[in-house]
């Protein structure tokens, strides 16, 4: 074989491989997508209930979050809705990316003095939820989602 040439991969090495679309990635997507979901709706409903909002305005102005009492309603109704609307795969980029971004807001304006270890007030679980969000900001809900059916279904109609 020359240098030029790249070795081909036998029909059964390729249908081994596990595809992007396959079942058990899908179902990957959906569990890590619920999951996630679940979380940011706790924690929204936590601002709402737990803590009040005006405990977490008060929250966010003591740890220097900027113009707190507007960011405090803005992500707790982000966390809450957009939290269920992960749950469900739905506007799931769109929410994944404002969540994501929230995340990162947190990281670098609260967490990030503290080090790594949530234990310690550290970036360990809003660099997690973070990176989690960006994944489907960028690739989507996947199949098992509420978006997949609505696009299935444009697909369907454009063809019609």
């Amino acid at each position: 074989m020359s240098t030029t040439q790249t070795p081909q991969r036998s029909a059964t090495a390729r249908s081994s491989a596990p595809a992007a679309d396959s079942s058990a990635a899908s179902l990957g997507l959906t569990v890590l997508r619920v999951v996630l979901g679940a979380t940011f709706l706790l924690h929204g409903w936590q601002k709402f209930t737990e803590w009040t909002i005006a405990g977490t305005q008060a929250s966010f102005a003591q740890m220097g979050v900027p113009a707190a009492e507007l960011a405090a309603p803005a992500v707790a109704v982000l966390e809450l809705v957009g939290g269920l609307l992960l749950v469900l795969g739905l506007g799931t980029r769109v929410v994944a990316a404002l969540l994501a971004l929230t995340m990162l807001g947190a990281l670098v304006l609260v967490h990030l003095p503290a080090g790594f270890f949530a234990a310690d007030g550290g970036v360990e679980l809003v660099l997690l939820l973070a990176a989690a969000a960006a994944l489907y900001a960028l690739a989507g809900a996947g199949r098992w989602s509420v978006d997949h059916v609505i696009t299935a279904r444009r697909r369907s109609a454009v063809r019609a």
